[in-house]
């Protein structure tokens, strides 16, 4: 596993929504086509924390996203098993501010790798980079740093970053024909149904270092070995 170093730069007036993962789990859910998840491995060899951000270590948002990871993808029962492997990146946990003076944001970059359990192969070589914001909520407005502990802010983004890499997959579904297609996605009557992926609120897309390069900038990409 090559190592990875973050570079941090301020972060400046990131007020954009963001999806909401807790929001999200209450609606009723898409069928993702054959997708039944295997296992969701959580590492954080190169975790970084970002300036102002209170303490968190690894161990503790590789606990905070596997238990994302369950709660989002457990409830698929497709036909075959696929693992998900997650690299914890950098973050920053807001610390309290001046209330809409200055109330720093939260935010986590994870980089996500989907596997096949059948052929043991990488569906993306590449491991796919996610920023996850806030949701926007009153909480947030006035600053998450006031009205939450660090475990409530972890929690919220973990969330939130679970929903974007579910969304990332379903966009590969469609794109790329993963997990059977978008075809394989079928209600209990037979009929295929299309996902929405900015359902939850709207989910921004982070893929493209050029957005992510407002919070945090990336050298060296870090590879994810197949669980066994």
């Amino acid at each position: 596993m090559r190592l990875s170093t973050f570079v941090f730069v301020p972060i400046l007036a990131l007020l954009a929504a963001c999806a909401d993962g807790a929001r999200e789990l209450k609606e009723p859910f898409v069928p993702l086509g054959d997708f039944k998840l295997g296992h969701a491995v959580v590492t954080s060899p190169n975790i970084t924390k970002g300036p102002a951000s209170r303490q968190a270590d690894a161990d503790e948002w590789n606990k905070a996203m596997d238990a994302a990871l369950e709660e989002r993808f457990r409830r698929y029962e497709g036909d075959s098993f696929y693992h998900i492997g997650v690299s914890v990146e950098g973050f920053v946990l807001a610390q309290p501010g001046i209330p809409l003076v200055f109330s720093p944001k939260s935010v986590v970059i994870v980089r996500a790798t989907v596997f096949e359990d059948a052929t043991g192969k990488k569906l993306n070589e590449v491991p796919e980079q996610i920023t996850a914001l806030e949701a926007a909520s009153a909480e947030t407005i006035v600053g998450s740093g006031v009205t939450q502990s660090a475990e409530e802010q972890m929690e919220n983004l973990t969330k939130n970053a679970a929903l974007q890499i579910e969304n990332w997959m379903r966009r590969m579904q469609q794109e790329a024909g993963w997990f059977g297609g978008p075809e394989a996605n079928l209600t209990a009557t037979g009929e295929p149904v299309e996902y929405d992926v900015v359902i939850g609120g709207p989910a921004l897309d982070y893929s493209d270092e050029s957005a992510a390069s407002e919070v945090m900038a990336p050298v060296i990409e870090p590879e994810l070995d197949a669980p066994n």
